[in-house]
Formats: C-alpha cells, structure tokens, sequence
C-alpha cells in the first residue's frame, strides 16, 4: 500500500512538473514559434523581453495594479472580517453571502458586469477601472484566509491586555497584530496573486495603457505565439521557486549563525 502511494506521489509531481520540463527549455529556443523540441538555445528572446516596451509596459501595470489591489482589499477586508466573526448583527448572513459571491459566479459573467457599470463611470480602460474590479475578485479569498484565522483567534489574549491597562489601539497592536501576522501575510499574498494572475476580467476592463501581463500574453499567443510566453512562464516559476526556497535558506543560515555563537560559549567554559 505504502508502495504505491509512493508511486502515486511521484506520478502526480511528473504531471504537475511536466509542462514546466517542456516551457523552459522553449524559452532558451531560437525557434521563431513555440516549438518542442527547440532546434536550437540561445538567450535572444530574454534580450527581446527586458528591451520591449510591449512587455515591459504591461509587466509594470500588472505589478502596479496587483499592489494597489492588495493595499484596497486589505483595507476592506481586515475591518468587515472583524465585524462578521466577532459581532452579530441583522443582515449578517446575507453580508457573508455577498462577501463570497464573485468566488460563486463565473468570471465571464463578472467581466460582463464590471464592464457595463465601468462603462458608465467611464472607467473602462484605466488603471483605476482594473484595480476596482479586481478587488472585488480578491475579497472572497482573502476573506476566507484571514476569518479563518480569526476564529482560532484566542480572546482571552486581548482580555488580559485590556484588563492590565491597554488601550483598544495598543491591544490591536502588541496583541493582536503579531499574532494575525501569518494570516494577514498569507492574505494579502493572495490578493496579489490573484490580481496579477487573473484574465478574463482584464481582457474587457483593460486597454492599451492599463494592458496587464496575462492579457498581453494571451493576445500574444493567439495571434502569434510568441516564445516570449516561454520566457516570462519560466521567470514567473523562477520567482515561485525563489519565494519557497528563500525561507529555508534563511532558517538554515540564522541555525548555522546560531550554532557558530554558542560553540566558542562552550569551548570557553
């Protein structure tokens, strides 16, 4: 049994690695399409990438818009989390319905309707139009993250500040704060991820000057198929990989800083 759980972990991985073996080698290709095997490695098409400004642009506003969306839908969601887990109140239910809802619907159909009320504000097609509507796609997400930490959030904590003389601020900060601090990471993490990765919505909201990374891509590739694509999967993964690693890089390097310490301590005694 164990055997072939074994085996199934190592057939899932293969299948999740898979596309990843055949998109970095593509962007090393001197292959004018996406071809497979390349016939040929080279580094023009990096070149290509970092000296275009059709891919630098949307590189740039794919960034700028993912922080923005992550600054608003924190600052939305950390108050209405608070509200719905620790308070009761008529129409709470509905709240929490409505706080889930673009996760529910399909996000054609919310292209639709974002572009239709945008539309009136004449907001389509600006950087603003696309951080509004992708807020609203990154609040269910966040919400779930961040109350599920909530409700495992011991109050007696903040009690006992209160009780020896902290003010509502000062628990926030010294109580509450760092013990969220995970939770509010991981949430705002999501909200940049699903901003910088999301599609469909931008391909209606988003114009020439507000063009994000994923709509240029998806252009590219259905017009031309650009082995661009293939370079900026593999910098994306590069970055990925980057962020898992780095943490256990730091953990190992502070362990090693921390043994170097207490040895000459010991050696000393």
């Amino acid at each position: 049994m164990n055997t072939m759980m074994r085996w199934f972990g190592v057939a899932v991985i293969v299948f999740i690695a898979a596309p990843l073996v055949i998109v970095v080698p593509m962007s090393f290709s001197t292959a004018s399409s996406l071809q497979f095997p390349p016939p040929g490695y080279w580094l023009g098409y990096y070149a290509d990438y970092f000296s275009d400004p059709s891919w630098l642009r949307p590189t740039w506003n794919s960034l700028f818009i993912a922080t923005c969306v992550t600054l608003l839908t924190m600052a939305l969601v950390v108050p209405a989390t608070f509200a719905l887990v620790r308070h009761k109140f008529w129409g709470k239910g509905i709240a929490n319905l409505m706080m889930m809802m673009p996760m529910a619907v399909p996000h054609i159909v919310m292209a639709v309707g974002y572009y239709s009320v945008l539309g009136q504000w004449r907001l389509v097609h600006t950087h603003l139009g696309v951080i509004l509507a992708h807020t609203c796609l990154s609040v269910p997400i966040t919400f779930l993250v961040l109350s599920a930490n909530l409700k495992g959030f011991d109050q007696t904590l903040e009690r006992a500040a209160r009780s020896l003389g902290a003010s509502p601020i000062q628990t926030f900060i010294h109580v509450t704060l760092p013990i969220l601090r995970p939770g509010l990471f991981i949430s705002a993490l999501f909200a940049f991820i699903q901003s910088f990765d999301e599609t469909v919505v931008a391909i209606f909201i988003s114009g020439r000057d507000a063009e994000t990374l994923p709509r240029k891509m998806f252009d590219s590739i259905r017009q031309e198929a650009d082995p661009v694509i293939a370079v900026i999967s593999s910098l994306l993964f590069l970055v990925v990989l980057i962020a898992l690693v780095a943490p256990h890089v730091a953990r190992t390097v502070r362990r090693v800083i921390a043994d170097r310490r207490v040895t000459p301590t010991i050696s000393a005694e």
